[in-house]
């Protein structure tokens, strides 16, 4: 069971000992008020997330963080870049901050639906091929691809995609945060399994085509909330993937 410095250095991104003299310093109050004067105090974990004051500023503690974010197109996946905005620094105001890592990636150009979490056994079972979590996206593209070879597609390096999906769509029903250029032919609908490398880009020129745009509307059961703006997050529970 978790206890209330370990939360509290936790949620503060400090060392336990630095949680604690907040909490000697009488800084750490309930939501009734009361102080909260004790480090070794024990939270349920049915009490996360537990709400408190630190300095008359509220915080909700908790013990793991799980968000979606809509990753714009310009920023690459990554805790930091040399050359490129990062879709991390977006994250500032999320829970748990420091502790966040993606699961998986998205490119440069591409954008939409990124998962970021703090525990780690989690993002393997996503991540792991086993799982076969399918990713679905949807692209703006220069002309109308042609249709894959029934017996199955392999692309240049001899990586052989699993395609659950590949539909047509009008551009009326492509995802709203979808950012097509003017000069796109045609549009489409793509899930597949796994996350090689380019891998929907490369699956679209082997069939006669080029992506324009790229946005990942989906990933398992989690879409991708019209409403949320590039570069927005939100909490999500992982029991919705």
């Amino acid at each position: 069971m978790p206890r209330l410095d370990a939360l509290l250095a936790l949620n503060l991104a400090c060392s336990k000992t630095k949680a604690r003299d907040v909490i000697a310093a009488g800084r750490v109050r309930a939501s009734d008020g009361a102080a909260l004067a004790d480090p070794r105090l024990e939270v349920p974990p049915a009490s996360l997330p537990f709400a408190v004051a630190v300095d008359d500023e509220p915080l909700a503690l908790v013990a793991v963080a799980h968000v979606l974010q809509n990753k714009p197109t310009g920023c690459v996946t990554a805790l930091d870049d040399a050359r490129h905005p990062t879709a991390y620094a977006l994250l500032r105001d999320a829970p748990l901050f420091g502790e966040l890592r993606a699961v998986g990636r998205l490119d440069l150009d591409t954008s939409g639906l990124l998962i970021w979490t703090t525990e780690g056994t989690w993002l393997q079972r996503l991540t792991h091929p086993k799982r076969a979590v399918p990713r679905t996206y949807h692209a703006a593209l220069t002309r109308p691809f042609q249709p894959p070879p029934a017996a199955g597609l392999t692309l240049e390096d001899g990586h052989r995609p699993t395609i659950t999906a590949l539909a047509p769509i009008p551009a009326g029903d492509a995802h709203p945060w979808l950012r097509a250029p003017d000069e796109a032919g045609a549009f489409a609908t793509i899930t597949v399994v796994g996350g090689a490398y380019h891998e929907v880009r490369r699956i679209f020129a082997a069939l006669d085509s080029h992506v324009l745009a790229l946005c990942r509307v989906a990933f398992g059961r989690l879409a991708l909330p019209p409403e949320l703006p590039p570069g927005g997050w939100r909490a999500i529970d992982p029991g919705d993937v």
